[in-house]
């Protein structure tokens, strides 16, 4: 699928992909804003997009626990187990109780180490990635596959977080000739001090998910 492309070819391709200006969760309906509520919703988005099924689904998932109600850490935490079980069963989730047990909890400690607000937890890193990585690592639900999930779309936001992107952006990325790496994807968007590179492997996210690939080389 990869085609021979200069680099000047490249950046003309990287910019029709990112025209619309959006990452993976803007075109799944969640806002990439830094504040708590929205930095929340990306967590749980995050960790519902790391489990296996269909990334749709799981977006659609996150929509109903915002649309409930849920859209801060504070909100879920004070939801019952058997309520969120019950949304996350209408959506079809085979681990609605696992799940709810897990956002439950979730929304419990952040509410109580970082009053809600994942941007206490930023500074209380130091605004340094790796310690940041730490910090998320050790809330429930979260692993290494989650926080690259988070950090793909809160790095136009905070900019300590390295280059970053997830394996489905990376495969897009590989087949269309852009390259292999974050790095290599940093470089063809431009300035690090834009949200050119969280669009860019956003969109390549969704060119591979929707599986779009002959589309986009023509």
């Amino acid at each position: 699928m990869a085609t021979t492309m200069s680099v000047e070819d490249k950046k003309r391709f990287v910019r029709r992909l990112t025209g619309s200006g959006r990452g993976f969760a803007d075109q799944l309906g969640f806002r990439v804003t830094n504040n708590p509520a929205a930095l929340f919703q990306l967590l749980y988005l995050s960790i519902l997009l790391g489990r296996p099924g269909d990334p749709r689904q799981a977006a659609q998932t996150a929509g109903a626990l915002r649309d409930r109600g849920w859209d801060s850490a504070a909100r879920m935490g004070r939801s019952l187990h058997e309520t969120r079980a019950t949304v996350l069963r209408g959506c079809g989730r085979r681990d609605a109780d696992e799940l709810a047990t897990e956002l439950g909890d979730l929304a419990v400690l952040v509410t109580e180490r970082y009053r809600g607000d994942l941007r206490r937890m930023r500074a209380m890193a130091g605004y340094n990635a790796v310690r940041e990585r730490d910090r998320l690592r050790r809330l429930p639900g979260v692993d290494d596959l989650v926080v690259d999930l988070f950090f793909r779309e809160v790095q136009a936001l905070w900019q300590e977080v390295p280059p970053s992107a997830d394996r489905r952006s990376l495969t897009a990325a590989r087949k269309l000739g852009l390259g292999r790496t974050a790095d290599d994807l940093a470089a063809l968007a431009g300035s690090r001090e834009s949200e050119k590179l969280a669009w860019l492997v956003g969109a390549l996210a969704m060119v591979d998910l929707d599986d779009r690939y002959h589309q986009i080389a023509a």
